[in-house]
């Protein structure tokens, strides 16, 4: 008998629980001090509300909004139970749970939803080797950690002030038992280069219980060896015969180059000097980022200066450069200094390189190059152009021969001279025969009378009804060469049969 009362409590349970409880939001991160709304929302009117905030219940009548949680929504008649809170505690992080009476029976029916209340995390670490500097192609690891926020911080890397993507691995998050504090390590892997040195390796924790980012960084010292700047030999533009010249060539390095010029026979370490002080060089000077200026000054520029090459040898202790030096009295071409602002050139923000501007004016070249040779072809009847001429005027020839290219003409008797003078062109001495065998095939013996067409006159219509029968056909007249193209003309001759009156017939007869 005690089986049928459990039976009957688990399926009453079951009915209750099957009630749908709308809550929102689902989830809320808030800071403490700021307010929250949470409603909570059922399908029938309902006559209480209650809501448990951390561990504290409260029981939310409309009327009353001077307490620290407060109703808010419609009405109770709307089966709507929310709750205004206006300053959020520390210890109410965790779940709020609201609880309404059921459409029927006494158990209340509950929605939970999750208050997260931020907390912000220590500093973050930047862990990373030891030593002060490395070298260009050293393979770099760094480790940031952010520990104990809540919820969990964010990482983000920077070079300078560009983000730093590549390399980054996934970052891993671990907290305690016990605490619902959260702690974030994420590592990257980065081969350097010469573009590296002098930048600052950031990384840079949010979180939203911070006003602003917190940040831990380092320094990086990249040593390589000296580099140039541009390719092939040097040439120092613009110098004057007896006035002061100056050599310089810029290069990049780390550790700071030495420099040593050969000028002739005489070697000069900078800062040295020659013994009658005509020849100086200087010592580099740094331009920032690992550039710096090598310079020569030769204090008056003579002939044979100009005739000579100078040679210049940068080095330290990871590598050496050596440049080739030539002097020209001549202003710099015109064309070195259109390729110098290419290769500057920014088109909307967007700095293009060589390559690309190369790759544009090659593409408009072409683009200029295939309309033109378009605009010639069809202008002049060639290629293309061309074999379309030739197929539409061996249509209109073949449309206007009839019967192995023999013509009746019934009411016209000239033929138009223009298709029938180009269709006849090219016509072989076989074609001929052909033709006068289907003519002489066609026509009635002993009624044949051939006259030329030389004239070309219109003929009264009296004289147009006795010619009805006529036929006319192009001949290729002459002896033709297979192996030489024929000449470019045409004779035309007119077959002319007619019946011939009755008297005519009868004495015959």
């Amino acid at each position: 008998m005690a089986v049928f009362p459990a039976f009957f409590g688990l399926v009453l349970v079951s009915l209750v629980t099957g009630q749908t409880v709308e809550i929102t939001p689902r989830e809320a991160v808030r800071r403490v001090g700021d307010d929250l709304t949470v409603l909570c929302k059922v399908s029938y009117p309902i006559d209480s509300c209650r809501m448990t905030v951390g561990s504290t219940p409260y029981r939310l009548i409309p009327s009353q909004q001077d307490e620290e949680v407060v109703y808010s929504g419609q009405g109770l008649q709307f089966g709507e139970c929310g709750a205004h809170i206006k300053h959020i505690k520390e210890e109410w992080n965790g779940n709020i749970s609201c609880m309404l009476p059921p459409p029927s029976g006494s158990i209340e029916v509950t929605g939970i939803m999750r208050l997260v209340v931020a907390k912000p995390p220590a500093n973050p670490q930047l862990i990373s080797p030891p030593q002060s500097n490395f070298k260009e192609g050293d393979v770099f690891m760094a480790q940031c950690i952010v520990p104990n926020g809540r919820p969990v911080a964010k990482i983000t890397w920077f070079l300078d002030d560009d983000q730093f993507l590549t390399g980054v691995h996934q970052p891993i998050i671990t907290s305690e038992p016990g605490i619902d504090l959260e702690t974030i390590s994420q590592n990257i892997t980065k081969e350097l280069s010469a573009d590296d040195n002098g930048k600052r390796l950031v990384c840079r924790a949010e979180h939203e219980a911070l006003d602003s980012p917190r940040e831990a960084a380092r320094q990086l010292v990249v040593y390589y060896p000296p580099k140039r700047t541009e390719a092939g030999q040097v040439t120092i533009f613009g110098l004057k015969i007896g006035s002061e010249g100056r050599l310089n060539v810029t290069v990049r390095a780390n550790p700071p180059p030495e420099a040593q010029w050969t000028v002739g026979e005489l070697v000069l370490a900078a800062p040295q000097k020659n013994e009658d002080s005509s020849i100086t060089a200087l010592e580099p000077v740094h331009l920032g980022g690992g550039y710096y200026n090598v310079t020569l000054v030769l204090t008056a520029v003579a002939k044979e200066d100009v005739d000579r090459t100078y040679y210049l040898r940068v080095s330290n202790d990871l590598g050496r450069e050596e440049f080739a030096l030539r002097l020209s009295t001549m202003d710099e071409p015109a064309a070195r200094k259109e390729i110098t602002s290419l290769l500057s050139f920014d088109v909307y923000g967007v700095q293009l390189s060589p390559g690309a501007i190369a790759g544009i004016v090659v593409a408009i070249l072409l683009l200029i190059t295939l309309v033109s040779l378009t605009v010639f072809a069809k202008a002049t009847d060639r290629w293309c152009f061309a074999d379309q001429e030739n197929r539409d005027q061996g249509k209109s020839s073949g449309e206007s021969m009839a019967a192995g290219d023999v013509l009746l003409h019934a009411a016209n008797p000239l033929p138009s001279k223009n298709s029938d003078t180009e269709s006849a062109v090219g016509r072989q001495k076989s074609r001929l025969s052909q033709l006068s065998a289907r003519v002489r095939a066609v026509l009635p013996k002993g009624r044949d009378r051939v006259q030329a067409t030389g004239n070309t006159e219109v003929e009264p219509e009296n004289v147009a009804d006795e010619k009805k029968g006529v036929v006319y056909a192009e001949l290729a007249l002459g002896d033709q060469n297979a192996e030489k193209p024929p000449p470019p003309s045409t004779e035309y001759a007119e077959i002319v049969y007619t019946d011939q009156p009755p008297q005519i017939k009868e004495n015959k007869e």
